[in-house]
């Protein structure tokens, strides 16, 4: 994750499978990773294994709060996700 890029608190955890996201607890950084499945309810998450430790649970009711930093991609696409994509469908 890149210093400086605004980094927004997002609740939705279901949605997030597949994108890079900052775990924190107490305002502190946890760990960083990339979600790897998340609880429907968003009750908890899976990080992946990755250089910094293997496969890692964090519940929702246990303190955690995931945090997203939209950015730019390589290739066609521009971004990873958007304020659209992150909204709900209309219901």
């Amino acid at each position: 994750m890149q210093e400086g890029d605004q980094a927004y608190r997002y609740r939705d955890w279901s949605r997030l499978i597949g994108t890079p996201v900052e775990v924190r607890k107490d305002f502190e950084l946890v760990r960083a990773g990339v979600v790897e499945d998340a609880m429907q309810d968003s009750s908890a998450l899976w990080l992946a294994a990755d250089a910094a430790g293997g496969r890692a649970l964090f519940a929702a009711a246990e303190g955690y709060e995931v945090w997203i930093r939209p950015h730019e991609l390589d290739g066609k696409l521009c971004y990873k996700m958007s304020a659209h994509h992150l909204q709900k469908p209309p219901v």
